[in-house]
């Protein structure tokens, strides 16, 4: 691409190369907090790995105090796994010290001056250096390198070093674990054959996530030009992993290398756990469990549960048992067996559970005892009014209808003197006049049996003249008696979703030494009229609301309401 010579284009050129970069600077910013994001996370993941390991070998003394042949083995075996790796992990620890130093302050320390923040929880001060990482990890350094000038003089490359030492580890973890499980006095106690043995120790060795990869695996993965032509191994692996990476970069790829290392710690003790079954089962509390397909049942049916113990272990199947009003129920493998009881008759039934199980490791044989109640009923039908014990004219009335064993897809509803839809147990009634009413309900097993309603209009309303504590007549204040605009219809307490309106009324007022003067109102808000009325209101004057009508959802005509008077103050 050719400069351009003129000037303004030129400027724009730079401009787009300065927004190019800038953008490319957001861009890195994000990974990096990825990147530490990633290694705090993996440091969280090692210490509860570790948290772990010692509470599995804490928990499985107990039981070695009980086998005295593998207590010993078992226990060295452990110990020394815990000794390689803990000093696995501390070796990588002061590999990140010294990246992270160098690329910061390069005084000799990790401290405050290499990171970004005093606190030293926040990212470090080189977190985009690649030169320290490649001198380190790579190169070596055969000179002064550093802020403090000689503090890393002739140290690395690391990265092959640390490839020799997770080999290393790698197979001393399995010369331990061989040594332990081939112990005569483990396969003797563990009753371990040697054939079982060796295919133990296959299976571990196979399990072992600690390794450096493959020539082969790196070819796949790395860029062209990034493996270079006779190079050996470890050195080819150093640099896929840290050659020209960012120090945000490299950290979590050495934390991955302690995660792999107690990982493997982890299923180690783990496998040394299995030897001695585990941790020691103690059983402090111990309880059976009835799941009932049914609380309730219908006379003639049968009454099924499934039975089983809670905290059930597999190691509990040949000592484990239940019995029922002391009948034994037959368990399987999981700890459950079935239960069945025909209803002869009907009521409350009880039923006594005795539950007992032997600890396989310790031999202590451990008992418990609970009761289940169900009952046992005739046929019957529940019909019931959502709202009320009536149902009301001009509203939608909400009713459940259940019959006790019976599915709510075989219920089938009418009414008489009513209309009723829905499915499933949620019917809606309407009604359009005022009188006795039955809602007919049947099902599978149920005849057909009717209820009695009562359908009523919706109650009166009373009428109001505003919000306040004195809306449906007393004193009220001039301004506040002004501000209204009309008279409403409230329903007051009623629990449906319904609306009065008002249909008109006589306004009358009576002012001090006049005579009253009255007009007639259409609707509910003022007219005209009535508005200069109320205009015309002072203190001491009386406005008296008469033949107020109004109608209700579902009536033909209005009703009459009660008149409300108020004395202006």
């Amino acid at each position: 691409m050719s400069i351009p010579k003129e000037p303004r284009q030129l400027m724009i050129n730079l401009m787009y190369l300065v927004l190019t970069a800038l953008l490319a600077l957001n861009v890195s910013a994000e990974v990096m907090n990825a990147f530490f994001d990633l290694d705090k996370s993996l440091k969280h993941s090692n210490a509860l790995t570790k948290t772990g390991v010692d509470a599995t070998k804490e928990g499985i003394q107990p039981t070695l105090d009980k086998k005295p042949l593998l207590k010993k083995p078992l226990n060295e075996g452990i110990s020394e796994i815990n000794e390689e790796v803990n000093a696995f992990v501390e070796y990588i620890d002061e590999i990140q010290a010294k990246l992270i130093d160098a690329s910061g302050n390069g005084d000799g320390s990790v401290n405050e001056g290499d990171y970004i923040n005093d606190d030293m929880n926040n990212k470090p001060r080189g977190k985009k250096n690649k030169d320290v990482t490649t001198k380190l990890m790579v190169e070596g350094v055969s000179v002064g390198y550093g802020a403090a000038g000689t503090t890393y003089q002739g140290e690395g490359p690391y990265g092959p070093e640390i490839a020799d030492k997770v080999d290393a580890l790698k197979q001393k973890m399995i010369e331990i674990y061989s040594n332990t499980i081939r112990n005569k006095d483990v396969m003797k106690e563990g009753k371990l054959k040697a054939e079982e043995v060796e295919k133990r120790i296959e299976g571990f060795t196979n399990s072992i996530p600690l390794a450096v990869e493959s020539l082969e695996s790196i070819e796949k993965k790395a860029k062209p030009g990034t493996v270079l032509p006779g190079d050996d191994h470890k050195t080819v692996w150093s640099k896929y992993k840290f050659k020209q990476m960012p120090l945000a970069a490299c950290l979590p790829a050495l934390t991955k290398l302690q995660t792999d290392a107690r990982n493997t710690q982890a299923t180690a003790v783990n496998k040394f756990a299995e030897l001695v079954g585990g941790r020691e089962i103690k059983l402090n509390k111990f309880f059976p469990i009835m799941n009932a397909k049914k609380g309730y049942i219908i006379k003639g049916e049968k009454f099924e549960a499934e039975v089983a113990i809670g905290a059930f272990s597999s190691e509990f199947a040949k000592t484990a048992s239940i019995s029922v009003n002391g009948q034994r129920i037959k368990l399987n493998a999981e700890g459950k067996g079935t239960f069945t009881e025909t209803a002869g008759s009907t009521g409350k039934k009880n039923l006594k559970l005795t539950a007992s199980v032997t600890n396989p490791l310790s031999g202590e044989k451990m008992s418990g005892n609970s009761e289940f109640e169900y009952e046992v009923g005739v046929r019957s039908a529940t019909v019931t009014a959502d709202k009320m014990n009536v149902f009301y004219i001009g509203v939608d009335n909400p009713v459940s209808v259940t019959v006790a064993g019976s599915s709510s897809n075989s219920i089938k509803v009418n009414g008489t003197g009513i209309s009723i839809n829905g499915s499933k147990g949620k019917y809606t009634v309407t009604a359009s006049k005022p009188g006795p009413a039955k809602v007919n309900v049947s099902a599978e097993g149920f005849p057909s049996t009717s209820y009695d309603f009562r359908v009523k209009r919706i109650p009166d309303p009373t009428p109001a003249l505003g919000a306040g504590p004195n809306k449906n007549g007393g004193a009220m204040g001039n301004g506040e008696f002004k501000a209204q605009l009309g008279i409403a219809a409230i329903l007051e307490g009623f629990d449906f979703d319904a609306k009065c309106n008002i249909m008109g009324y006589e306004l009358t007022r009576v002012a001090k030494r006049q005579d009253p003067v009255s007009q007639i109102n259409s609707g509910a808000r003022y007219g005209g009229d009535c508005k200069r009325l109320v205009s015309q209101a002072k203190p001491g004057d009386t406005y008296y609301f008469d033949k107020l009508k109004a109608k209700c959802p579902g009536d033909a005509a209005g009703r009459k309401l009660p008149s409300i008077v108020f004395r202006i103050k």
